[in-house]
């Protein structure tokens, strides 16, 4: 299961957030993922039980966005949702189309906790 790597990596991206901006914990993570991009939703919710222990983010709520796939046609220019199996243009029914978005994993947001006297000293 390459999920809980994916979840170690993503994981070690939060931490340097959260040390970035002297966070004390992280409350929220948002992952956004494509159909395509061979990353299953429930495995990585799974995974991350385990890959968040004792790291900053382990009380996080981890929230999974699932992206839609979409292609841009060659033939009519014009971009439209598309399947799976089937990276067919929908206006114009060509193949010969571009991926657009479905492949891709983004660390979207990360909501930290930050206390009161670390805001301060960054604001000054």
């Amino acid at each position: 299961m390459h999920e809980l790597s994916v979840c170690q990596s993503f994981l070690a991206q939060v931490e340097r957030i959260a040390l970035a901006h002297n966070a004390r914990t992280v409350d929220k993570i948002v992952v956004r993922i494509g159909p395509l991009s061979g990353v299953e939703a429930p495995l990585l919710r799974q995974a991350y039980t385990l890959a968040c222990a004792g790291t900053v983010a382990e009380d996080a709520e981890l929230v999974t966005e699932i992206q839609p796939i979409r292609v841009a046609c060659e033939t009519c220019g014009a971009e439209t949702s598309a399947s799976v199996n089937r990276l067919l243009c929908g206006a114009c029914g060509d193949y010969h189309t571009r991926l657009v978005s479905g492949d891709e994993m983004i660390l979207a947001s990360v909501e930290l906790n930050v206390d009161a006297d670390t805001r301060l000293r960054n604001a000054v």
